[in-house]
C-alpha cells in the first residue's frame, strides 16, 4: 500500500511464487498436496455469515456450489484471492490437491519448541507495515507507547495464537485433501474486536504494573468499522485442534516475553503514518 514499486512486488511475489509451486508439484510430484497459507481478510466483512470458502447458491430454480465471493480491503487481501482462483484453476484442470487455510490474524511470540531455546525464537514484527494487532498492542503498552486503535476499534477479526497455526498446518499435512480437490479452511479460534483486544491489552498490562493508554486515531484504511461478522471456522476443530484460547494468562506470560526484550524495542517503527487513501 506504500506505492507502485511495493505493489508491483507484491503481485509479481505472490502470484508467480504460487504459480512455481503449482508446475513444480506437477512436474515432480502431481501426488503431492499444496498448503497454502491464505488469509480470512480474502472474504472481507459481507453482511452474512461466511462459510468455509465455499457456498451454494439457487438462481432461478437451479442451484450450483460456487467460492464464496471475496472483497479484499487491500492489495496484499486481493493477491491472495487471486493464488485461491489460480490453485482451483489447476485443480480443476490437473487434478491437485490443495489445502487453503485462511488465516485470521496471528498473535504470540513463541511455540512449543521455539522456546526451548531463544535462538529458535520467531520473528516478531510490531511495526505500522507488518506487525498484527495484539503483537503491536502488547509491545505499546511495555514501551509506553499509547495503544492505536484505528477509528472506533469495532472492526471485528478472527485471530489465533502462533501455537495453533502450528497445529493447523501439522493436521492438514496429516490429512491431505483428496486428489482433484480444493479444500478450505476458516483458521481462526476467536473473534474479537480490536477495541476488545486494547482493553484486555489495558487490563492486564495495568495489573503488571504499567500505565497503559488507549489512543483512538483516524483510520488510515479504507474498512468498514461497523460491521457484520460471523464466519464459519468447525473444519480444524474436526480434525482434531486442540485452541489456545486468549486468556489473561497468555497475556501476562505474552508480557513477560515482550519485558525480556524491551531494550530492542524501535519505538520509531511502530507509526509512520501510512495513509490507504
Amino acid at each position: 500500500m506504500l506505492g507502485y514499486k511495493e505493489a508491483r512486488f507484491t503481485l509479481v511475489n505472490n502470484l508467480v511464487g504460487t504459480l512455481n509451486i503449482i508446475h513444480a508439484v506437477k512436474e515432480v510430484n502431481p501426488d503431492c498436496q499444496i498448503i497454502k497459507l491464505g488469509t480470512m481478510g480474502e472474504y472481507g466483512t459481507p453482511n452474512i455469515d461466511i462459510p468455509e470458502g465455499w457456498i451454494e447458491i439457487e438462481y432461478k430454480g437451479r442451484k450450483d456450489k460456487f467460492l464464496f465471493p471475496r472483497q479484499a480491503g487491500s492489495l496484499y487481501h486481493t493477491t491472495k484471492i487471486q493464488d485461491t482462483d489460480l490453485l482451483w484453476f489447476y485443480v480443476r484442470t490437473w487434478g491437485l490437491r490443495v489445502t487453503d487455510l485462511m488465516q485470521g490474524p496471528v498473535y504470540g511470540i513463541e511455540t512449543d519448541e521455539s522456546a526451548l531455546d531463544e535462538r529458535l525464537m520467531p520473528n516478531f514484527h510490531y511495526d505500522e507495515i507488518f506487525g498484527t494487532v495484539l503483537n503491536r498492542f502488547v509491545v505499546q503498552a511495555v514501551a509506553g507507547y499509547p495503544l492505536t486503535v484505528y477509528g472506533k476499534g469495532k472492526q471485528k477479526r478472527g485471530f489465533i495464537n502462533i501455537k495453533d497455526t502450528m497445529q493447523c498446518i501439522y493436521l492438514s499435512i496429516m490429512n491431505p485433501a483428496k486428489r482433484g480437490e480444493l479444500r478450505i479452511f476458516n483458521q481462526f479460534t476467536e473473534t474479537f474486536s480490536i477495541l476488545e483486544l486494547a482493553e484486555r491489552v489495558k487490563r492486564v498490562g495495568e495489573k503488571l504494573g504499567y500505565k497503559v493508554e488507549i489512543q483512538h486515531i483516524p483510520n488510515p484504511r479504507v474498512e468498514s468499522e461497523d460491521h457484520y461478522y460471523n464466519p464459519e471456522h468447525t473444519g480444524l476443530l474436526e480434525l482434531g485442534l486442540k485452541p489456545h484460547y486468549l486468556t489473561d494468562e497468555v497475556l501476562e506470560k505474552f508480557f513477560r516475553v515482550v519485558e525480556k526484550y524491551k531494550h530492542r524495542i524501535n519505538k520509531d517503527a511502530i507509526f509512520r503514518g501510512v495513509k490507504w487513501r
